[in-house]
């Protein structure tokens, strides 16, 4: 390898390394917002039983409501729908836990 092709490429893997830190820290912001959420999923589910725990109505609303904030943002709508559709879920998986 040329020692200019090296220099690129130490370049590059610099350049990815750094904007992997940043996503690192992003991670970290998301993972607090998620523990947030799961105080408050928690908080709600003293007020339910186990019949109340899906409410499709309001998945739905979610998830609309979500996708057209996301379109302003410029995020894919499929991106917004796998996430916090596993999101709910799991969440809905944690409600039935505690009831």
């Amino acid at each position: 390898m040329k020692k200019k092709d090296k220099l690129s490429l130490n370049k590059k893997m610099a350049e990815i390394n750094k904007i992997r830190k940043k996503i690192d820290n992003i991670d970290l912001k998301i993972l607090k917002q998620l523990q947030l959420r799961r105080k408050e999923v928690l908080k709600i589910v003293k007020f339910k039983n186990k019949k109340e725990i899906v409410d499709k109505k309001r998945i739905k609303e979610i998830i609309n409501n979500l996708t057209k904030k996301g379109n302003k943002l410029k995020i894919e709508p499929f991106i917004i729908k796998k996430i916090w559709m596993a999101m709910i879920e799991s969440f809905i998986k944690l409600e039935k836990n505690k009831i």
